[in-house]
């Protein structure tokens, strides 16, 4: 599942705070406010038959209820018509996709393997392979396969990811997804060091989980929650490649090597292994860990897809990335020495 990670050169100023992941048809996660206690009957005067407090607190709560089951229903009943034949057949070759890739043993879940050993040398040298280089570059406006040098690139704000569903995607999936993507984003913050977490409103970090046929009509709202995302980026997302499971892009401001937006996307009829994997490659990435190579093992950061979660190799690149002897911008030379003490220091 190759990522895609791309810094456009320049982007008119980015606005932060604007990701307002309306339109789209995507599922609001925020429970509208209490309603108005009704007003008691003006024709009862007796005071031991009007309602308690906790009487009308309690109806109040069960009208609650009753709306958040009328808005599940109404989800689940959308994502039931929402999966065209082409949805179907794509659901049933990404699950036997999936089969194959395990009965080969790929797709492994273990974080530290014990037939895939690391030294201090393979850790600095997979981390400016990874880091240091970029997947993909810019023609004019086409996206090029290069693995171009770059430089260190990571986020100094905090990481506030947002996620967002297409209508074909019930309650059940939705509630999986978040909890799933919301243990993860604690795991990066706290194997970083960096703060990064789950937002309902106001992100910088999208991650949409859209069908084949909600992503057709993606290019206006990226237009709004990312302003001056080039239309080549645009039609990567909308058009995503059949090979690929997902994606991710990363922006700064102009010619400057921090990030101030991210855009996941994964596709909503990948089945659960590799579901989790494109959560776990697509936001780590995004995180500033831009390329993939051949020779990383044991990581999720080749695209051999030996491991399926994010592992200890890969945990140590990201403590590596957000060190704070390193500073966005850095080149390959000038990063290479410190790279090289901090994984001694990482692995002895």
């Amino acid at each position: 599942m190759t990522a895609l990670l791309s810094r456009p050169q320049p982007l008119p100023a980015l606005r932060l705070g604007a990701l307002l992941l309306a339109g789209l048809l995507l599922t609001a996660c925020s429970d509208a406010g209490d309603p108005p206690p009704a007003d008691p009957d003006p024709t009862i005067s007796d005071e031991a038959t009007a309602p308690t407090a906790e009487e009308l607190a309690s109806m109040r709560q069960a009208r609650i209820r009753q709306a958040r089951a009328d808005r599940a229903r109404a989800t689940n009943a959308a994502a039931q018509q929402g999966d065209s034949a082409a949805g179907d057949n794509l659901r049933r070759y990404l699950a036997t996709t999936e089969a194959g890739l395990l009965a080969r043993g790929k797709l492994r879940t273990d974080r530290a393997p014990a037939d895939a050993p690391f030294t201090a040398d393979d850790l600095a040298r997979n981390f400016v392979q990874i880091a240091l280089r970029d997947e993909y570059g810019r023609d004019g406006q086409r996206l090029i396969a290069d693995h171009h040098k770059a430089p260190l690139r990571r986020w100094q704000a905090p990481v506030a990811m947002q996620i967002a569903w297409g209508a074909a995607s019930d309650i059940a999936t939705q509630r999986r997804d978040r909890a799933e993507i919301a243990a993860f984003v604690s795991r990066l913050a706290r194997v970083s060091g960096h703060d990064a977490g789950l937002v309902g409103d106001g992100g910088n970090f999208a991650v949409l989980i859209l069908t084949e046929d909600e992503r057709r009509d993606i290019g206006d709202h990226l237009s709004r929650i990312i302003p001056g995302i080039p239309p080549a980026d645009i039609a990567a997302l909308r058009d995503l490649d059949p090979g690929n499971f997902c994606t991710v892009f990363a922006y700064s401001r102009g010619a400057g090597s921090s990030y101030v937006n991210a855009v996941a996307l994964i596709r909503a009829e990948l089945p659960p292994r590799l579901r989790s994997s494109c959560i776990h490659e697509e936001l780590a990435q995004g995180m500033g860990l831009a390329n993939d190579s051949p020779g990383a093992r044991p990581s999720i950061f080749n695209d051999d897809e030996e491991f399926a979660l994010l592992t200890l190799h890969d945990e140590l690149l990201l403590r590596i990335l957000y060190d704070p002897r390193l500073r966005p911008g850095m080149s390959e030379a000038e990063a290479t020495p410190i790279v090289r003490q901090i994984a001694r220091e990482l692995v002895q």
